[in-house]
């Protein structure tokens, strides 16, 4: 698929169009990702566009050790998670989705890649529900565990539904973040692999109602001030070998005190794929 660039302000089908999904027009898709504001990150200018939408958090965006929830005044991990859920539901809102089509998994933040072959169950049996015609997910970019997890599960789940003569959705990926040289690139895909996408830029009521969106987000601002609002990066998701570590082994996620390093991922990962009776690569 060549690079290309598109204005989005009105509909859904030139996005897919521009991602060779012609066929998606009116069908229903659905967003997977790890925390409550990554779906508006990554695709918060057409989450509007959609008529028939679930949106599907991994985690309930609240780590266990706490320090997060301290910062924004709460006592509890419980009740930090529970602000996280209003937020997402008030910045949802905007692009006119009930809380209805909100799902979450229920993991606990930072904690995804501890349990990758039954949350890619999970989403396997969610798939087979659902039947959306296309799923957008994270990038696999090392730019956070629960990031990459959630990208492991769904293509994962994909795998598990073709193996099983399925009908599978197009996996389609959008980029957070990730390292390079130090310091953090947002919104722009990895240099590995060399996979063109598509950028749409969004037109002034797509961008408007983004930035409407991320300010609901009220104990995640610092996070936020680091996007922008103006493009979006699609593309069809390469059939990474999850077992190697992603962009060049540059973990952004490395700095910073968590318990998950390189190595422990891809222990993770090869064992996830030998219990789900997956090979690394299709």
């Amino acid at each position: 698929m060549a690079s290309a660039q598109f204005r989005s302000d009105d509909s859904p089908p030139s996005l897919f169009q521009a991602l060779g999904l012609c066929a998606a027009e009116g069908r229903q898709a659905m967003v997977v990702v790890a925390h409550p504001y990554d779906e508006t990150i990554g695709l918060g200018g057409h989450l509007a566009d959609f008529t028939d939408l679930i949106i599907v958090h991994v985690t309930d965006g609240a780590p266990r050790d706490m320090r997060d929830a301290r910062a924004h005044g709460f006592a509890e991990r419980s009740a930090y998670a529970q602000a996280r859920r209003r937020e997402l539901t008030a910045a949802v809102a905007e692009a006119g989705i009930d809380p209805s089509a909100l799902l979450c998994l229920g993991v606990i933040d930072q904690e995804a890649p501890l349990c990758l072959a039954a949350l890619s169950r999970r989403l396997a049996a969610l798939f087979l529900r659902h039947r959306p015609l296309a799923v957008f997910t994270h990038a696999y970019e090392g730019g956070h565990p629960d990031h990459d997890a959630t990208a492991f599960a769904a293509r994962a789940a994909i795998r598990l539904i073709a193996d099983q003569g399925g009908s599978a959705p197009a996996l389609i990926e959008t980029p957070l973040y990730h390292g390079e040289n130090g310091r953090i690139v947002t919104q722009t895909f990895a240099p590995t692999p060399p996979v063109p996408g598509s950028a749409a830029l969004l037109g002034p009521r797509a961008a408007a109602m983004k930035r409407a969106m991320l300010a609901h987000f009220r104990t995640q601002r610092q996070v936020l001030a680091q996007f922008q609002t103006v493009v979006e990066r699609f593309r069809l998701a390469p059939d990474y070998d999850f077992t190697e570590l992603p962009n060049r082994g540059d973990l952004y996620y490395g700095r910073f005190p968590w318990s998950l390093d390189g190595a422990s991922w891809r222990k993770l990962a090869a064992a996830a794929l030998v219990e789900l009776g997956l090979s690394p690569c299709r």
